[in-house]
C-alpha cells in the first residue's frame, strides 16, 4: 500500500543541542536532578538530521546560544506559512529569550516576522494541515494567540483544548500525516475538541496513551515517510497498515525535557 503515498520535500530549521540540559521544570517530564548526556543528545540529533537529508529534505541550522538549554526545540519558536512567520512568546520566562534569536534568523532570511502579543509557542501548538491551522490551548498557547495568528496569517484557525499535562503542547498529542489526514490521541483533548477532530478527520489514525507517552505523536511526516520514536512500535505498525513508512529515529535523551522529533524540527513553508 505504501507506494500510493507520495512524499513531499520539506525544508526544516533546527538548532544543535550544544547547550542542551534540564535546568528547570516547566512540564511533567522535566527533572533537573536527572543528568542529561549531552554527547548522546548530539549523536541522536545528528542521526535525525541525517535521516531528513537521506529522504531528500533540506535542513537549515541556527547557532545555539549559551544559557538557553531548550533552544534545540526549534518547533516552539515560530509558525511559518507562505513566507509569514508568526513568532513566539513563551509561557515560561526561562524560554522567552529564545524568540529573539529565531526572529533574527528569519528576518535575515527575508521573512516577514510578527512578534505576538499573546502567549504562543509556535509549532508546539500551531499545526498546519494544508487548509487551516489546528491550534492547541490549555497549558501554553492562549486563545487570544489563536485569534492573533488568524489575523496575521489569513488562514482559518481551529482551536483545540488539551487536558492532560503530559501532553502540554498540541505536537505531543497530534501530527499531520498528509493534506488529508492526521494521527492523534483522543483522550489528550476535551470532549468538544474530540468531536471537532472526529468531524474533521473521520478516518484519522488513532493513538493510545502508550503511543503518546512513547513520543509517537511528536513525529514528522512528509506524506509518506513518518519519522517516529522507536518505542512507539504499535503506532508505527498502525501507520504502516495505512500505507505510511515509519522511519524510527531515537531522540530519547530529549524526552527528559518533554521533547522529541517534532519539537526539534521547525518546518519552513
Amino acid at each position: 500500500m505504501s507506494e500510493r503515498r507520495v512524499p513531499r520535500s520539506r525544508r526544516f530549521l533546527v538548532c544543535e543541542p550544544r547547550h542542551f540540559a534540564v535546568q528547570y521544570a516547566i512540564n511533567p517530564w522535566m527533572h533537573p536532578d536527572r543528568p542529561v548526556d549531552v554527547d548522546l543528545a548530539q549523536d541522536q540529533w545528528q542521526a535525525l538530521i541525517r535521516a531528513y537529508r537521506a529522504h531528500g529534505h533540506t535542513v537549515d541550522t541556527l547557532e545555539p546560544v549559551p544559557g538557553l538549554p531548550d533552544m534545540v526545540f526549534a518547533a516552539n519558536a515560530a509558525f511559518v506559512v507562505g513566507g509569514r512567520v508568526f513568532g513566539s512568546l513563551f509561557h515560561a520566562p526561562e524560554r522567552r529569550p529564545e524568540s529573539e534569536h529565531y526572529d533574527t534568523w528569519f528576518k535575515a532570511a527575508g521573512y516577514d516576522v510578527h512578534r505576538p502579543e499573546s502567549v504562543t509557542e509556535g509549532e508546539g501548538d500551531l499545526v498546519w494541515t494544508g487548509r487551516y491551522v489546528l491550534a492547541g490551548t490549555g497549558f501554553r498557547t492562549t486563545r487570544e494567540a489563536h485569534r492573533e495568528a488568524q489575523e496575521f496569517l489569513g488562514h482559518p484557525v481551529i482551536g483545540l483544548t488539551l487536558v492532560d499535562p503530559y501532553f502540554y503542547h498540541l505536537d505531543t498529542a497530534l501530527f499531520v500525516l498528509d493534506d488529508d489526514n492526521i494521527c492523534y490521541f483522543p483522550q489528550a483533548f476535551s470532549a468538544g475538541s474530540r468531536e471537532v477532530l472526529r468531524r474533521l478527520y473521520p478516518d484519522a489514525v488513532l493513538a493510545t496513551r502508550e503511543d503518546a507517552l512513547a513520543f509517537g505523536l511528536n513525529s514528522v511526516s512528509d506524506g509518506r515517510n513518518v519519522f517516529i520514536a522507536p518505542r512507539a512500535e504499535a503506532l508505527a505498525e498502525r501507520l504502516a497498515d495505512h500505507g505510511y513508512v515509519p522511519v524510527p529515529v531515537d531522540l530519547s535523551e530529549f524526552h527528559k525535557a518533554g521533547g522529541g522529533i517534532k519539537c526539534c524540527t521547525q518546518e519552513i513553508r
